[in-house]
């Protein structure tokens, strides 16, 4: 089997063409994400502690040698933050819900009787136990 025909057979398995879709589809809902907390969150929350914009928060550690301001943006981190905690509480409410659907759901009426089988096999053992 050639090289190519053995990456063709592998590239063209389901789990590979899921997890391809799934990184897609992870992607746009991470921009989704983002969008949420930079333009929404953040900036009510910004309103509510008194107007503050968390992306323009920063540290100032001087100059570098042309000149330019070096900052460390910690605002530009929380903001980074809030995507993952969002981004963790939607998946953990995401994987609640699915596994909820997979449990199997409880039987309605009394379970079924034991075979017949069974039921000698115990007469038999209790017979036993008599005569012990």
């Amino acid at each position: 089997m050639s090289l190519a025909s053995e990456f063709k057979e592998f590239a063209m398995t389901g789990n590979v063409v899921d997890l391809a879709v799934g990184v897609i589809i992870g992607a746009a809902f991470g921009k989704i994400v983002s969008s949420l907390v930079g333009d929404l969150f953040m900036p009510m929350l910004g309103r509510l502690v008194g107007g503050v914009n968390f992306s323009d928060l920063a540290v100032s550690l001087g100059q570098d040698p042309n000149g330019k301001e070096v900052l460390i943006r910690y605002g530009a981190f929380l903001q980074t933050t809030f995507d993952f905690l969002i981004i963790a509480l939607v998946l953990f409410f995401t994987i609640k819900a699915i596994n909820r659907l997979k449990k199997p759901r409880a039987a309605d009426g009394p379970p079924p009787a034991p075979p017949k089988s069974e039921l000698l096999l115990e007469e038999i053992r209790d017979l036993l136990a008599k005569r012990a």
